[in-house]
């Protein structure tokens, strides 16, 4: 699959669609009630939201598959990566969030869990940038978690 070498309109369009779509009433607070309140620091705090009893468990379906449908638009070669990850890392929180137990989340949600997000966060050079970021921020609550902080 051939990536795209430079943005373009097309590019900028689908980025604002993107944006809309994030504005939804619905979508905002999910992705509210997500980023503030899913902060997992063990395992079983990470897999807990896939119960689906969990109070943030539609939240977490609704952001993880909204950003897993974004970011294949870079993995496929739709929308230019860096581009697009300009303005749109929030999905590499959710996936570094739960990186440290990323197979034990897809033996328990299937096998793809977070599958782009992952690609995003390995093969585009701003998503490698982001997903740095994002990490410190997971291990240093994780140190802080268990007493090192």
């Amino acid at each position: 699959m051939r990536l795209k070498d430079t943005p373009d309109y097309h590019d900028a369009d689908l980025v604002l669609r993107l944006y809309d779509l994030r504005r939804e009433a619905v979508m905002r607070e999910a992705r509210k009630a997500l980023i503030a309140g899913w902060t997992p620091v063990t395992e079983a705090e990470c897999l807990a939201v896939t119960a689906p009893d969990h109070p943030l468990n539609a939240a977490f379906r609704q952001c993880t598959t909204y950003w897993e449908m974004a970011y294949g638009m870079i993995k496929h070669g739709i929308v230019h990566g860096d581009y697009m990850m300009e303005s749109n890392g929030e999905g590499l929180l959710l996936f570094t969030r739960a990186e440290p137990w990323l197979a034990a989340l897809r033996e328990k949600a299937g096998p793809f869990a977070l599958a782009n997000a992952e690609w995003v966060a390995t093969h585009c050079e701003r998503g490698k940038a982001v997903a740095t970021r994002f990490r410190a921020r997971q291990q240093a609550a994780m140190a802080k978690a268990a007493g090192q902080g």
